[in-house]
């Protein structure tokens, strides 16, 4: 016989759905506020002010950033940083994840208390950028994917992931003649891939946000990503010079608000497109990596 749930329990959940709901919707307004400012005419758009439907929709702006290739080259650098510093994060730290997982490590606890170190204390930024100007990294790609290699959160998480896959299953493909190597690509590596999915995005999303890395180590404005494009145009309080105003009408003026909000939702919108693809993994992933220390 199935009970019936109580009233007081239904208006419980009813109550928790609707706080859930109402802070979506607090998270949600100002992406939402910021795509209807793109869209408005600069005119209507300064003296309505805060709006979440375009007034006077429009793709001025748009046709403005993209009518050079500053905006597209920001994007390139940004899209190449992050899926190259995704791959090298990933494969630094599976291959460290990895044998972390095995209680046979010689040294594990010591490494382990290492990586949790870190987790709470970290050298600082003047003694970072002495070692990144040490190693002739400086207005290199590498300096802004390099000293990020491994993050000791996803690390653990990783680790704590490999060590719940069956240890028999190691022992079998040993005994078959299977190397370490052999084993971590054919064996783990295909049961983990909910924990490699959310590892992935957790890189990929901090590898595209990235700011403090590309303003401090960059110094040619060329290999800069849209993150520091766009704090270009808010100290220069200005879109003049981010596109061709030739390309636009005679009596076109540069809209500074609207050019701002257009490169906001462009260096948003991609990375919003992955997530959907990996949220399937998200939760599960991040669960089962989490459930044991």
């Amino acid at each position: 016989m199935v009970k019936t749930k109580s009233l007081g329990y239904r208006a419980g959940m009813a109550l928790i759905y609707a706080a859930l709901a109402l802070i979506a919707l607090f998270c949600v307004i100002p992406f939402i506020h910021v795509i209807a400012a793109s869209l408005s005419t600069p005119e209507y758009l300064a003296s309505a002010g805060f709006i979440l439907w375009p007034v006077q929709f429009s793709l001025d702006t748009y046709r403005y950033i993209f009518s050079t290739s500053t905006v597209f080259h920001a994007l390139g650098n940004t899209v190449f940083i992050t899926i190259c510093g995704t791959i090298v994060n990933m494969v630094m730290t599976v291959l460290m994840a990895y044998p972390l997982a095995h209680n046979y490590l010689p040294g594990k606890k010591v490494i382990n208390f290492l990586v949790v170190f870190t987790m709470m204390f970290s050298g600082g930024m003047i003694p970072n950028y002495i070692i990144v100007r040490g190693l002739n990294l400086i207005n290199s790609y590498w300096s802004v994917i390099l000293p990020g290699a491994i993050n000791a959160f996803n690390l653990i998480v990783l680790r704590n992931f490999f060590a719940q896959i069956p240890p028999s299953l190691e022992e079998s493909a040993r005994m078959d003649g299977c190397s370490e190597f052999r084993i971590l690509l054919q064996i783990i590596l295909p049961l983990s891939m909910a924990s490699l999915a959310t590892i992935t995005l957790f890189y990929a999303v901090a590898h595209w946000n990235q700011f403090q890395q590309p303003l401090l180590y960059l110094n040619d404005s060329e290999k800069w990503p849209i993150q520091i494009l766009l704090r270009q145009m808010v100290i220069l309080a200005s879109g003049a010079g981010l596109g061709d105003s030739g390309a636009m009408e005679e009596s076109y003026v540069v809209p500074q608000q609207s050019v701002r909000m257009a490169v906001i939702v462009v260096s948003t919108v991609p990375i919003l497109i992955v997530y959907p693809f990996l949220q399937k993994y998200f939760t599960k992933g991040v669960m089962v990596g989490s459930v044991k220390g």
